[in-house]
């Protein structure tokens, strides 16, 4: 007897998908069914990798490349979705960057760089895919932020900037799109185990976090999994529900 698959048939998209959290949101929705769009920005060998991951289990992908930061090259990327799959049901914005570097010191090109791709980058997907979800009826926007966007973090003045723009944008976005079946909540992991933290000082940070351990990506993907997939999940829009050991309590 097969089990139930919340997103059979459905179409699900994810940004900065070839890597980390984003790969490993994008093989959690395809367990559930869906297809699942990989957009990379620059390793398609990365993208084929999860394609070949997900394959191997039976699941659907395809990779296509957008860079993210730019406004053309979001809209041709749901262009081509559309063309393709006629609709997106899931979409994930989890593309993202990190330039650290203290406030008074950092270059405008570093601030700049972050907010275009972290924050204008939700704005530009957001907008294009809502069009076609306000056409469905029906849809579930899922925009990973950081707790370092609830509480600031020394050296990341422009992340931190962009992470809290973002707990805005899902806010609002959740407001407008309602009245149309549209759910939008964020997910605000805390220090989790990929190459954009392999070179953190990890004891000064597990000292803070109460289950005194880094997260999983596959921790962050199962509240993405849950958000975009479960029936449970109808009734939470605007929400940001953190990921972090127990770090940031409100």
């Amino acid at each position: 007897m097969t089990s139930l698959k919340l997103l059979e048939g459905q179409t699900a998209l994810v940004t900065g998908a070839s890597r980390g959290i984003g790969k490993a949101i994008a093989i959690s929705l395809a367990k559930e069914g869906a297809e699942v769009i990989i957009n990379y920005s620059s390793s398609l060998e990365n993208a084929n990798k999860v394609v070949s991951e997900i394959n191997s289990f039976g699941g659907n992908a395809y990779p296509l490349q957008a860079d993210i930061s730019n406004e053309n090259s979001v809209n041709q990327l749901i262009k081509t979705v559309l063309n393709k799959n006629n609709k997106i049901d899931v979409l994930v914005n989890n593309a993202g960057i990190t330039k650290d570097g203290l406030l008074m010191r950092m270059k405008t090109e570093d601030w700049q760089k972050v907010l275009d791709l972290n924050l204008s980058g939700v704005f530009y997907c957001t907008r294009a895919v809502s069009r076609q979800m306000l056409k469905q009826k029906k849809g579930r926007i899922i925009n990973i932020t950081s707790v370092v966007g609830l509480m600031g973090n020394p050296g990341q003045a422009n992340y931190s900037a962009a992470k809290a723009g973002v707990v805005g944008l899902t806010q609002s976005a959740a407001k407008e799109f309602a009245s149309r079946g549209i759910t939008v909540n964020a997910v605000a992991p805390g220090f989790i185990s990929t190459d954009m933290t392999k070179d953190l000082n990890s004891e000064a940070i597990l000292s803070a976090i109460p289950l005194g351990r880094f997260g999983a990506p596959e921790d962050v993907a199962g509240a993405v999994r849950f958000l975009a997939a479960d029936p449970s999940a109808a009734y939470i829009t605007g929400q940001t529900i953190q990921v972090d050991g127990g770090m940031v309590m409100s």
